[in-house]
């Protein structure tokens, strides 16, 4: 649309979560013919451009920079989470926030690769080697088990749980999806689970919700993966279920403090617990996917 300015401010630590030549190319041809597109390198160059633009794409917000961008009509975020922009009730008139939610498609393939790492035991074959061990057969026989035919269930089903759902059922796994309108249903579904997948955001009312009774309610086979957020896991719960073998491991990519610190009792090397230092989402893909979102949805017209 004539008028419109589009100012971008993704300049994050962290490589597949910065703006780079390749996603920049891929920004610049889902935006109107001619339409003026501004990279901001600091807080000081974003601020400085704020007032003429229309559309402002960055990682993070503050309310009182409302007051500087006058025209700003669209203020979009990659991330799925809530925290980093001004809530909708601080929003000024005329102001549409946008959070991504293309996470599910990167997100999911890390899901699965935990999964079929433990049940075709790469992990244990690992501990093997660590250890010395050259030729384990025998004893990796009894760690390896199929995909197809287990049973997960996914707690936290919006955009991300649901494009775990789905490829999960289409390698021939079980999914029972847990949300708000279900949440009723979370112990009994426990019972035959496999998997328990989190995928939750730091809402209010998911605090410790995987405590003490969820983990004494799964089968002593079952594995815990959590891509969600770290609040929703209680961590001494947890690292006493590893610590006595109550569930089979866990693959945590989010934790209550990060970075995680040495003082939390999910730093100890428990049996069965694989860390991640919260990177499910980590893909050159990841920019490029959010910028067509925004495309398709309309939000860069």
């Amino acid at each position: 649309m004539a008028g419109n300015k589009y100012l971008v401010w993704l300049n994050w630590p962290i490589g597949a979560f910065r703006l780079n030549r390749r996603s920049r190319a891929v920004l610049a041809g889902f935006l109107p013919a001619g339409a003026p597109l501004e990279v901001a390198r600091s807080e000081k160059a974003f601020l400085r451009a704020l007032p003429g633009a229309t559309h402002a794409i960055c990682w993070n917000f503050k309310k009182e920079w409302f007051a500087l961008a006058p025209k700003l009509r669209v203020l979009a975020t990659p991330a799925a989470g809530r925290e980093l922009l001004p809530p909708d009730a601080e929003m000024p008139p005329g102001v549409v926030r946008v959070n991504g939610a293309f996470h599910g498609a990167i997100m999911c393939e890390t899901v699965l690769a935990c999964i079929f790492a433990h049940a075709r035991g790469l992990y244990r074959a690992y501990d093997f080697q660590r250890n010395g061990v050259l030729w384990p057969r025998s004893e990796m026989s009894p760690h390896c088990t199929l995909v197809s035919g287990t049973r997960a269930v996914i707690l936290g089903y919006g955009k991300i749980g649901r494009a775990i759902g789905g490829r999960l059922e289409a390698l021939g796994v079980s999914v029972a999806g847990i949300g708000r309108r279900n949440v009723q249903d979370l112990l009994p579904s426990l019972k035959t689970a496999d998997w328990l997948i989190v995928a939750l955001p730091s809402d209010t009312g998911t605090d410790n919700i995987v405590g003490r009774r969820v983990l004494s309610a799964l089968p002593r086979r079952a594995v815990l993966v959590n891509v969600g957020r770290g609040n929703a896991v209680d961590e001494d719960a947890l690292a006493d279920a590893l610590r006595r073998r109550r569930i089979a491991g866990a693959y945590l990519d989010v934790f209550k403090n990060e970075p995680l610190a040495a003082s939390s009792p999910l730093a100890a090397d428990l049996p069965g617990l694989v860390r991640l230092p919260h990177a499910s989402a980590f893909a050159p893909e990841y920019l490029p996917l959010f910028f067509r979102e925004l495309s398709d949805g309309g939000w860069l017209a």
